[in-house]
């Protein structure tokens, strides 16, 4: 018998767009539904009910109306789904409580009806199906079970199952009408003599996602997996599966996606119980969340451990205790402890287990990152904790927000696998001297003999440029065309150009200023070399003055990073170590004789093009949605460069002496007070290895490089 029932109730639904194998598959509403009562002891069939069901948007397609013969007229006087089903519910139970029986389940000639339309639609009108509809029995794997003979499961069709068994096909009768007849004739015909079958493959479809964890050494299938693309930044894990309802999910199948500045990008990997679910998902691409359409793709059992599998026994016990709403809070103080927690979110947010149900997250070496997961037993009490948002504790303002099991995985992964300072692959710039002061990068001056052009169109070229100067073309520095790139590579629609004078670059400002440049007027602007450096740097220009750069940059993701690196035997000048901006395509490099000992290299003469490289990275540092990135670090060429330059400052030292180790690296520091000295910098890194005397060369260098150390081994930010 069907999971114990003494009857099944043959059911069938159409939507007001693709039915058949696509049903669902196109979001469109159910406009009908048909069912029909066997007595699976007495093998006696019960009265056949059609009801038409109106939907919210009174549409149909072409190939929907030919099919079902319904029009919108028949539709306006119906009734809406939730009244149908009501109907379904009384006339049912009545029906089976006549023919002396206590219990029934539905059954189906496709999983569709149930999980691809019925389902997903009552979630997003926020209806509460009957609880017969959460267990189907599946007419084709029923009859597939009798018949292992017959074609495979997938090319089944009521006509074929009929065929092969020897029952004419049902004719004559309308849609839904017909299909419930022959699955009545097919189910009476196995459930006589010879097959004499029981329905006991009962599917089920689960109430609500079960959170948990995955372990990284759990084997898991790639054909269970899916990517979910385009999520709203604030979707929960009980959000997507939401998305997905009618479908099972995994125990702790739900994994969002984390950029590599710890803020949720939109994505998430989804696991599902087997392959036929996972079928299912992906004929939701293009459904709607809300407003916005989720994309869905295939992805890989790798790609789901690497986001969502952990080994840490503590989070393992953390995320034990099941049925568990999770918060994150961010920007604890350090010296934050439970009780300070415990206080600070009230006793209408009581916390699971009190201070058992807390867990900070900290650094390899103990030291806290301000971060901690918090679990409430239920919705009530997460919500009074998210009521305290932005509240003080301390002396600092505490953010909060949803969690799920998932991100407590990938951000305890982040902080306790991976080095507190991420660093580039090993540097291919070659150990030779440099020029001090090389035609393509200018030392940076007061002198007023730049002009910046803003606005450019982005298919400008040099050649555009030159002709938007016009007659001032003339007074141009060799090698003084300077276009700016952003972090893509593609035009920023900047530009800085070097002028022979202040006199000229004045002129020019005045000539050109808003002259139009293929139907767009260019701004143009004066300003010095050093200005333009603190500008490509990620600072601010305009008529009204110069601002600094910002201390908190878009940040760039480390592939990005290390395709803008020129390749070998690339140069870097003093103000190269010291100024973001790289040459976005490196060049061939040609040597002349300079003096008797060294052969220095040089860029032949061509237009210049920067990319603004201030990598303000925070690779590996999760931190919340739209919650702003708090550290930074400048990847540095390697030591001998360095160690190149400070040489032309003190030439009398020894070659070996000058060298650095190669595996250093530099950090800059941003935001730094006007009055900040040595000491101060050494009191901020206070417990770290970095190397004085190397140290003090390089402050003597610029302004600039009071910001910038040489560490032995790390410096842990």
């Amino acid at each position: 018998m069907a999971s114990h029932s003494d009857t099944l109730v043959v059911f069938f639904g159409a939507t007001a767009g693709a039915n058949g194998g696509k049903l669902g598959s196109d979001e469109r509403e159910i406009i009908l539904l048909v069912w029909q009562i066997v007595d699976l002891h007495e093998k006696k069939v019960g009265k056949l009910h059609r009801c038409v069901v109106k939907p919210d948007v009174l549409e149909l397609t072409d190939q929907c109306t030919e099919e079902t013969g319904l029009t919108v007229d028949d539709l306006a006087e119906a009734e809406p789904l939730d009244k149908v089903l009501q109907q379904f519910q009384q006339s049912v139970s009545s029906e089976v409580k006549c023919l002396g029986r206590s219990s029934f389940t539905l059954c189906v000639d496709s999983p569709h009806v149930i999980r691809q339309a019925l389902h997903p639609e009552a979630s997003k009108k926020n209806l509460v199906l009957p609880e017969c509809f959460f267990s189907f029995v599946d007419v084709k794997k029923e009859f597939h079970k009798c018949c292992p003979d017959a074609s495979a499961l997938q090319k089944c069709t009521l006509s074929s199952m009929l065929e092969h068994v020897g029952l004419p096909a049902v004719s004559e009768e309308s849609t839904g009408e017909m299909e419930v007849s022959s699955m009545v004739q097919l189910t009476l015909h196995i459930l006589a003599e010879p097959y004499n079958h029981k329905f006991t493959c009962v599917e089920t479809v689960k109430y609500k996602f079960d959170s948990g964890t995955c372990n990284k050494m759990e084997p898991v299938d790639s054909e269970t997996v899916i990517r979910a693309r385009g999520l709203p930044w604030q979707s929960s894990d009980q959000d997507i599966a939401r998305f997905f309802k009618g479908l099972s999910i995994a125990k702790g199948g739900v994994a969002l996606c984390l950029n590599a500045q710890g803020r949720r990008n939109g994505e998430a990997l989804v696991r599902f119980i087997n392959s036929e679910h996972r079928d299912l998902a992906l004929e939701r691409h293009k459904h709607h969340m809300g407003s916005r359409y989720i994309e869905v793709y295939k992805a890989t059992g790798e790609e789901f451990l690497k986001i969502a599998g952990g080994t840490s026994n503590e989070v393992a016990q953390f995320l034990s205790k099941e049925n568990q709403v999770i918060i994150r809070m961010r920007g604890l103080p350090f010296t934050a402890t439970p009780q300070d927690v415990l206080s600070f979110l009230g006793p209408e947010s009581p916390v699971t287990d009190d201070a058992e149900g807390l867990l900070f997250v900290k650094y390899p070496d103990g030291r806290p990152t301000g971060d901690a997961f918090v679990l409430f037993s239920c919705e009530e009490y997460a919500q009074n904790a998210l009521k305290r948002h932005k509240q003080i504790l301390g002396k600092r303002y505490i953010e909060l927000f949803r969690s799920t099991a998932a991100e407590v995985q990938q951000v305890l992964n982040r902080y306790m696998s991976a080095p507190l300072i991420s660093t580039l692959p090993p540097s291919p710039i070659m150990p030779v001297p440099v020029l001090a002061s090389p035609p393509y990068l200018p030392a940076a001056s007061s002198s007023r003999d730049c002009v910046r052009l803003r606005g450019l169109p982005y298919t400008a070229g040099i050649e555009d440029i030159l002709e938007f100067m016009g007659e001032h073309t003339v007074d141009i520095k060799p090698h003084g065309v300077h276009m700016v790139l952003n972090q893509q590579g593609r035009p920023s629609g900047d530009a800085f150009i070097q002028m022979k004078s202040p006199d000229k670059s004045f002129m020019v400002a005045q000539k050109c200023h808003k002259k139009t440049m293929k139907d767009r007027y260019v701004e143009v602007f004066q300003c010095s070399t050093e200005e333009m450096s603190i500008v490509l740097m990620g600072g601010t220009l305009n008529r009204s003055g110069l601002s600094p750069p910002p201390c908190k940059l878009p940040c760039l993701s480390p592939p990005t990073a290390y395709a803008a690196f020129p390749t070998p035997p690339s140069m870097l000048s003093e103000a190269a170590l010291y100024q973001p901006p790289l040459l976005a395509a490196p060049r061939s490099h040609q040597t002349v004789a300079h003096g008797p000992a060294h052969a220095l290299a040089y860029y032949p003469p061509q237009p210049h093009m920067y990319m603004n490289m201030n990598m303000n990275y925070t690779a590996y540092y999760p931190s919340p949605p739209v919650s702003p990135s708090t550290v930074g670090y400048f990847a540095a060429p390697p030591g001998s460069v360095a160690a190149a330059v400070a040489a032309q400052s003190h030439p009398a030292a020894g070659t070996a002496s000058s060298v650095l180790p190669q595996h250093g690296a530099l950090v800059r520091m941003q935001g730094l007070p006007y009055n900040t000295g040595v000491k101060d910098i050494l009191s901020f890194f206070q417990g770290y290895q970095y190397a004085p005397d190397e140290y003090s060369s390089m402050v003597q260098m610029s302004e600039q490089a009071r910001s910038l150390i040489q560490p032995k081994e790390w410096l842990c930010l």
